[in-house]
């Protein structure tokens, strides 16, 4: 089948051989639109002088054999004309081809059209061939075709502009919302509540002032961000805010020297179990630690009385004098004691670790022997610490020993000057485990009213009583209040109970800060020994003058109180006050 349209001029027609066409045959076949398919270009014929076109036989050059058919039913075949009249023109329609359809390559052989190539070039306008006739050139069809673009690009302008009309208005409709909602914000917080209007009332309005007015206007320009200078937080900042006040560098030596002397001496018992438990990690020295301890368990060094491991010139040590000078501790007395006499020094009060009974009465650091010559003295401890291994050595060569009733009456029974304990002193701190409880800075709470055992021992053993107060014992050590944490207290006095001593939750400074630690304030302590109260040695003591020996003990400690606060005590929060 040839794609070449059947051509309508009556000399293209006559070179056919094919019959006239009419002219109302022409004019119908270009009112209705082409076809590609049927063969004949979509022109149609009359219905008197219709005729059926078909090919046969093979295609040449695209051309195939037409087959002329009447309406009568009769064939009109005419083959050998149509053959040659085919040859004659099959140069004109091949370059037709070329010209009508993009898709025929350059050989004349058909090809598979490109896309959207496939039409033809005078049929890609809107317009198509509907009312093409006969001698209409294709510039008629551009120019229609370009007509026809630009009513479209017209028509596209239109409806952008009444789209964009419609925008306009949208956005004037919101910035008026948005005005009138400003508006009765402002009202709203700047003008007064009016009551409510009815039917007949004036109505009057209220300007904002000019200020406010100039604020809201949302048509001012906005400020810039970046108009001033802000920094960020300051590194490191905090710590000079922290509530740790952490020691300096440049501390000089004497003081770094004074902190370790008292940390030593802190960590005394920790410290010497510590090393026996890392010396018995060492196979080679159990046949030696085993005896040892053995040894300890059973000795009585700390209860004879002897005092056979004091040594003085341990005493003596310049380590003491650093220790003593870290509060500092100093020792005062009210009146010589006679060296040919037995002495009960009582120490009040406890604190939480008697740090200047230890100063005064277990070295020479506050120098007891030259304020109290001749008489050789010896701080009682709990007969617990003598059963620490390695620590009962260090306690013994200071002349400690034991408090219990054995310890007190051989050291004043024995040795001395004349083999009776003249010349020998003992000192006790009175109030025990139990006045640690309460000792805080600032007051003096002391445990002493029920506490004659110690005034029994003394008549027994024919000992005069000194009274010794120590200023400032109390304020080395911040201590948690048993008042307001009543169940912890309770729990302090069962371990009391059961363990004969108890553990006091306390802290106080560091040793690189000042805040947070467990080693003493630097606080001083003054330590003052009272007059000597004498009595009357008997082995079976009356309870009537244990309580006189008692009261006078009493008031010999007030009188030191008295005479001694404005001195030693400018920064107390209470008196002196005997609780038990």
């Amino acid at each position: 089948m040839s794609l070449n349209p059947e051509p309508a001029a009556p000399e293209e027609r006559e070179a056919q051989q094919l019959p006239p066409k009419s002219f109302a045959d022409a004019a119908q076949e270009a009112l209705e639109p082409q076809s590609h398919a049927n063969g004949t270009d979509g022109a149609a014929e009359s219905t008197e002088h219709s005729v059926d076109v078909q090919t046969d036989g093979p295609k040449t050059n695209g051309v195939g054999v037409l087959k002329i058919v009447g309406t009568d039913g009769h064939q009109q075949d005419d083959k050998q004309s149509a053959t040659e009249s085919t040859k004659e023109s099959s140069k004109e329609s091949s370059i037709k081809d070329q010209e009508s359809y993009e898709g025929t390559g350059i050989d004349e052989t058909p090809k598979s059209p490109k896309a959207k190539t496939h039409r033809r070039k005078g049929s890609r306008s809107s317009l198509g061939s509907v009312g093409r006739t006969y001698g209409v050139s294709m510039k008629d069809d551009i120019k229609a075709a370009a007509t026809h673009v630009k009513n479209e690009a017209t028509n596209a302008a239109a409806e952008a502009k009444d789209e964009a009309t419609v925008l306009k208005k949208q956005v004037d409709d919101k910035q008026e919302t948005l005005e009138r909602e400003t508006k009765q914000k402002l009202d709203d917080t700047f003008l007064p509540e009016t009551p409510r209007l009815v039917n007949g009332d004036a109505l009057t309005t209220v300007r904002p002032p000019k200020e406010v007015e100039k604020d809201s206007r949302i048509d001012k320009p906005l400020k810039r961000r970046d108009s001033e200078l802000k920094a960020g937080r300051q590194a490191g900042a905090g710590w000079a805010k922290s509530k740790i006040r952490f020691a300096p560098m440049n501390v000089p030596l004497q003081r770094r020297l004074q902190t370790c002397a008292v940390l030593m001496h802190t960590l005394s018992i920790v410290g010497s179990l510590a090393i026996f438990f890392f010396l018995c990690s060492i196979p080679l020295l159990w046949p030696i630690l085993l005896p040892y301890t053995i040894y300890v368990l059973f000795s009585n060094a700390g209860t004879s009385g002897e005092l056979s491991f004091r040594s003085e010139r341990l005493r003596r040590l310049k380590v003491w004098s650093l220790f003593a000078s870290y509060f500092p501790a100093r020792l005062h007395r009210s009146q010589e004691l006679e060296p040919t006499r037995k002495y009960i020094f009582g120490y009040h009060p406890h604190g939480i670790i008697s740090h200047g009974a230890f100063a005064a009465f277990a070295t020479e650091a506050l120098g007891f022997s030259q304020l109290f010559p001749g008489i050789t003295n010896a701080l009682l401890t709990l007969d617990s610490n003598f059963r620490y291994p390695l620590y009962r050595e260090y306690a013994l060569r200071l002349g400690m020993a034991s408090v219990s009733r054995e310890s007190c009456e051989n050291i004043l029974s024995k040795g001395g000057h004349n083999g009776e304990g003249m010349g020998r002193a003992i000192t006790i701190v009175v109030g025990g485990a139990r006045e640690s409880l309460d000792a805080r800075p600032g007051v003096v709470h002391l445990v002493l009213r029920r506490r004659k055992g110690f005034v029994k021992m003394a008549i027994r053993t024919g000992a005069d009583l000194v009274p010794v107060l120590a200023f400032g014992e109390n304020d080395i050590y911040d201590q948690v209040d048993s008042e307001s944490h009543p169940l912890l207290h309770k729990f302090q006095m069962l371990v009391k109970k059961v363990m004969g001593f108890t553990v006091p939750i306390f802290h106080a400074r560091g040793i690189f800060n000042y805040d947070v630690g467990m080693m003493p304030y630097r606080r001083p302590i003054n330590i003052v020994v009272g007059k000597p109260i004498r009595v009357v040695q008997d082995k079976h003591p009356n309870p009537e003058y244990m309580d006189e020996v008692h009261e006078k003990y009493i008031e010999e400690l007030m009188r030191l109180w008295h005479e001694h606060k404005n001195t030693f005590a400018k920064q107390r929060t209470g008196e002196l006050e005997i609780v038990e």
